[in-house]
Formats: C-alpha cells, structure tokens, sequence
C-alpha cells in the first residue's frame, strides 16, 4: 500500500535506477511525484485534416496505414522507416529514424493519431518522427512534464497514472471546505487528477487556479507567521522628532520624496506598534540618507540602529557616508563585518553591549549569537532580497520588538513586493537628487567592440573614468574569476596599452578591494574592469561610461544596477551592452534597457520575461520555488489568497485548530525546503 510520503522506487515501474533519475527532478516520494505538475499539454482530442494541417505548427492527425512500413539501412548506425496514411481526402507521408519499435506497431488498415509538424512540398504533405498512439485510446490531452536524461516525459506520465492509482490515501486538504467554497475552489483530489489528466481545457484550469491558490495561500500563511511580532507592542517608541535638525546637518537639500519617506517612517517610530516599511528607490535616489535620519532620531531618542547589507563592500560605503553625516554630532558608529580583526570586534561588540555605539553598520556578522545590544531601536536591511527568510527576523530579535526597515535599490515589481513584503508599508522614493544624468544606453554586437573600446578611450581621454564588465564563463567562480584575471590583463596590454586599468573581483581580500576602490575613486585607476561586484557600492561621480558583455546572460534589473554605477555626477553618462545573442527574448530585454532607464518598468519586464525564480539571480530572494502559481499572471489570486491569509492568522494565530493541521503541515514543509531556522 502506498501513500504520499511512500519512497517513489516503490511505486510499480520505478525501481532504485529510474528512482535516481527522478531525484534529479527533485522528486523523491510519491507525494512529490503527484507535485511534478505538467509544463505544457499536447491536445490529442483536436485532430486535423491532412490538407488542413499548418506547416511547422504541431498537430495531431487522425488517419489510417495504408501502405506496407519500408525499411532501409541509410548509414551505419542509421535506419529509416517509411509508410503512408490517409484520413480518407489525402495521403501524406510517415518518415520515422531509428525506431523500429514505433515502426513495427504500424499495422496496415489500422487507425492511428499522429503528433508532429507536417511539412509540405506542392501537394504531398509529409510527417517526420511524429509521436503516434492508437486512435481509439489516444484522443485525449497529454501531459508533458519537465525531463532528465532516460526520463522521458512519457516515461513520467505512466508513472504519475499509477502513482493516482495506487495512493490509497491522500493528505488532509490544505484548504478548508469554507475556504474552497468561498473561493469556488475545487478539492485537493479532483485538482490532482485534472491537472495531471484533464477531459478538457476548462477542467486543467480549474485544477491549476486551485493548487496555484493553494501554493500562494501557504506561503502567505507563513510569512504572516514569519512576521507575526509586527503585531506585538513596540519597545522603542520614539516620541520626540528631530528631523529638521539632521537635516540641518546634511550639504544638499533632501528632495520631496526623501522629506516624505522620513515623515511617514518617523510616523510610524511613534505610533504603539513598531514600524514595518518597505523604501522602495531607483538606484542613486538617496536612500542611505533617509536611513540615516531615522538612525538620529532612534539615536536622540537613546534607541541604537543597526544597518545590515549583503556585502563589505556596501556596509563599508555605508559607515563611510554616515561617518560624514553625522561628523561633529556626537553620535558613534562603528563597522561589523567578516574581515573586523578579531580584537577590534571584541571591542565594538562590548561597546554596543553597553551603548557606546548609537550606530552599527555591517553585513551577516550582525547576526551572530554574540553580538548583543543595550537597547536596539531599529533595524535596517539593505538590498532585503539577498537575504535568506531565516536572516530577516533573526537580527529584529536582538531588540525588544524594533522597527523595521528594508531599503531596496532594486525596484520590484508590485506582484512581488506583495509576496515578500506583504504586510509593509511602502515609501517610494521617485525622485533623483539633482545633478543626477540620464545614461544614455546602447545595445551592439561583438563585430563593432573595438569602436565602443574607442569610444571608451576618447571619454578617458578627456578625464572621465569607466567601467569594463567581465563577461561570463558559466557558473564557477573559479573559472569566471581566471576570465577575468585574464581579460583584465589582455586590455592593460592591448586595446587600452598606456592606460591605467585596475581590476575587482569578489574573490579578493577585502583590503584588496579597499585599494583598488580607493584608487579608482581617488583617479589613479582610469578604466575599472570589473565582475558584478561592482552592482552596489562603488559611487564615483568622475565615472561615465560603461561597456558590459555578454550582456544577454544579466537579468534585466542586474543590468539597471550596474548601469547605475555611471550617472551619479554631473557629466553625461553612457552605458554600452554588448552581446552577440540573435533570440527574440535576448534582443527585446536589451531593447527594453535601451528604452527606459525607469527601474521600475525594467523591474515589471525582467518579471514577464525570466519570472520570479530568476528575478533576484540564483537562490538570492529567500523565496521557495513556485511550482505551479504563475507570478506574473495571477495577480488576482494572489491578492485573495492574501486576504485568505489574513483571515487564517486573524482566527487562529498559532493554527492550534485541528481543522488547521494539514495547513501547518504544509507551511512547515514548505519553509523547510527554504533552509533551516526559516521558521524560527
């Protein structure tokens, strides 16, 4: 007897090799199994004419043999099989290489559906290596599934069939008869049957709005769950505003979207819940000074701040802008981060045990089990989506109940932002400082390469500064790192010969990093070959001009942020991508990139085009993989399966109800797959 959690080598068909192949599917149980949701469907119910068939476009064809299956030997270790059908009006061609199975079970007079692309030359119509299955079992809609090698998507619908069959009993449904009700949702058991093997369109979508419903409901559940101490009473409420006095303090005049961010969040400190908020900014809109404006307060206030970013190289521009900021204020910041020796971290550590230190500044060191605060006001996240789930409440509970933070350069699109940050206020900062240029950007191949490196020289003859982006190898640092290291080496010695060209990559020590950013920022190194690294922190108004190649392998909204480095002072500033891709999908982002430079619009394409798993790059955004919810499209359902949420946690916050076991079983399971801790 078998049951979802059963081992899949069990399951009849399976065995230990075919179960190896199924773990790279991800697919260990039987349970996991019936969660391998078909990628598309191939409609056998719809058969064509032979004269009706489109050429190129797949159909299914019903027709009858009518002549003897020939054989010929065409090369060594090729044979060919031939034969002809007719629906009765015409007759067209059957061409099938090297399978003598498919051949063999072709028997003249008999019916059969043939799937394929008919090509046609004057009147004869011809199928090659179509997909055949007898006509009185093979009118139906097929399942394909995603496939491994020797794992066929045929393969894989057999065993997903027995697989129905043979669960005896399946797990207690996620969402409650109320609930499907309300929301005109189908049962757990017809979903799994009709997304697998659907009688017809309308049942295939039914049986996906529910289990997408589904997918985003347990999500959101948990996030509620993850999030739960915004409910809780604040334990830094922070009643006296001191804002005009910082900033009194700052060399420019904060822009009206900067004053509205900090009077919301401000707002906020004082009201008798801590703040949750989300301050949403295109790159270079002056977010670290908004930041930095609620740290004084939290600080006048006698609150400390903590300030976590993904890399040192971020957390140390960071401590250096608020350095600046808050030079002759008396206020004390310090920078925490995985290369601090190991003496000085003692020492910041006890200090801000104690409450020497109103501001701390760093990276994941923040969180470690020692570090301790005398009286944690506020936490910041910077560029929130690098970090795991996990990492989002472990510094908050450092503090008795902060407020919160998260500051994001890159824009996200709303579907998205309702996902990770659903239950944050948003501040959005729309305006650029001024001074800020527009980056004028151009998409170019390989062949004219040597004109944009002219292009790049004539800028630095004049005494800008620029960027080079590294092309990709694929995914292994040490391979792209050796590319780089050689690239680099191959322009100081050829195309920009007399030129002072330095190198940054994300395997140097961070006081080698320190050098080469002080050296481009101070002038000394004129053309910045760089890996990604470079997205965030290097601010260096003296530079304005970008080339990145292969540009067609970024996510449109990494390219927006390393186009971003350019255009920060008041020179007129270039961006160059350069890729040889001919793909429609390839050259419409990079004309996207030339038409905008609005994040936001960027943000909205780069979802429609690579879709959420891939928004943030690999395994950044902390968010578990949607197996079946379609986040560009199912806005909708997002939304009700937010309010479904809500409601939930509302009634039974800790789901103690039995009637809530199956879904806490769910959450957990799901934010298991997250890494550990994501829901401690």
């Amino acid at each position: 007897m078998l049951n979802f959690d059963s081992d899949i080598k069990y399951l009849k068909g399976v065995g230990e090799a075919r179960a190896k192949l199924f773990g790279k599917l991800g697919v260990g149980s039987v349970g996991s199994l019936l969660r391998l949701y078909p990628r598309a469907y191939e409609d056998w119910k719809h058969t064509v004419a032979i004269l009706d068939a489109v050429p190129g476009e797949n159909c299914c064809v019903k027709a009858t043999v009518c002549a003897p299956v020939s054989k010929a030997l065409i090369r060594k270790g090729m044979t060919i099989y031939k034969t002809q059908v007719t629906d009765g009006e015409a007759v067209m061609k059957i061409t099938i290489f090297n399978n003598r199975f498919a051949a063999e079970k072709l028997i003249e007079g008999e019916e059969y559906l043939f799937f394929g692309k008919v090509t046609a030359t004057g009147f004869t119509r011809e199928m090659s290596s179509p997909q055949i299955e007898k006509a009185a079992t093979g009118e139906r809609i097929r399942p394909i599934y995603p496939q491994t090698q020797n794992l066929s998507s045929k393969v894989i619908e057999g065993c997903v069939k027995r697989a129905l069959e043979s669960v005896q009993e399946l797990p207690g449904d996620v969402l409650s008869e109320e609930l499907r009700l309300r929301c005109a949702l189908c049962d757990y058991k017809t979903a799994l049957q009709n997304i697998h093997f659907p009688s017809c369109e309308s049942d295939m979508l039914l049986a996906r709005r529910r289990l997408s419903f589904e997918e985003l409901y347990v999500l959101q559940v948990g996030l509620l769950l993850l999030r739960g101490r915004s409910r809780k009473q604040a334990g830094c409420r922070v009643f006296a505003d001191y804002t005009k006095e910082f900033f009194s303090l700052l060399p420019f005049t904060p822009t009206g979207a900067q004053q509205r961010a900090v009077a919301e969040a401000v707002s906020d400190m004082a009201r008798d819940v801590p703040m949750s908020r989300l301050l949403q900014g295109d790159v270079g809109s002056g977010k670290t000074a908004v930041a930095a404006a609620l740290a004084y307060n939290c600080a006048k206030n006698s609150f400390q701040t903590a300030i976590m970013a993904p890399t040192e190289i971020l957390a140390r521009q960071h401590y250096n802008t608020f350095e600046k900021l808050l030079e002759g204020t008396g206020l004390k910041s310090a920078l925490l981060v995985g290369s601090t020796p190991a003496k000085e971290k003692k020492a910041i550590k006890e200090q801000l045990k104690t409450g020497e230190i109103d501001i701390i500044i760093g990276t994941h060191a923040l969180i470690q089990t020692d570090v301790e605060f005398s009286s944690l006001g506020l936490v910041v996240t910077d560029e929130q989506h690098r970090f795991g789930v996990g990492q989002r409440s472990t510094l908050g509970s450092k503090g008795n109940n902060p407020h919160i933070l998260v500051m994001s350069a890159t824009p996200i699109p709303r579907t998205l932002a309702l996902i990770i940050y659903g239950d944050l206020d948003v501040s959005v900062l729309d305006e650029l400082p001024a001074g800020r240029q527009k980056i004028e950007t151009y998409a170019i191949d390989g062949s004219i390469r040597q004109r944009a490196y002219g292009y790049v020289k004539k800028h630095l003859d004049e005494g800008r500064q620029g960027y080079i982006v590294c092309p990709l190898v694929e995914e292994s640092d040490a391979l792209d790192l050796a590319a780089a290291e050689d690239y680099a080496a191959r322009l100081a010695k050829k195309e920009f010969a007399g030129y002072s060209v330095g190198l940054l990559h994300g395997k140097m020590k961070p006081k080698e990093k320190e050098k080469v950013m002080s050296e481009f920022a101070a002038g000394n190194i004129q053309l910045l070959v760089s890996t990604t690294v470079v997205e965030v922190g290097v601010d260096v108004p003296n530079s304005v001009i970008m080339v990145i190649e292969n540009a067609e392998r970024f996510g449109l909204s990494q390219l927006h942020q390393l186009r971003g480095r350019v255009g920060r002072g008041q020179y007129k500033s270039t961006c160059i991508l350069i890729s040889d891709a001919k793909g429609s999908t390839a050259q419409k982002r990079l004309k996207t990139m030339c038409k905008t430079t609005d994040g936001f619009k960027i943000a909205d394409e780069d979802l429609k085009l690579r879709g959420p798993g891939d928004f943030f790059g690999a395994r950044q955004h902390g968010l578990p993989e949607m197996k079946i919810a379609d986040l560009s499209n199912d806005m909708e359902l997002l939304k009700q399966a937010q309010k479904a949420a809500q409601a939930t946690i509302k009634a039974d916050p800790a789901l103690r109800r039995p009637e809530n076991a199956p879904l806490k079983e769910a959450v957990s399971e799901l934010f298991e797959s997250m890494g550990p801790n994501s829901m401690n």
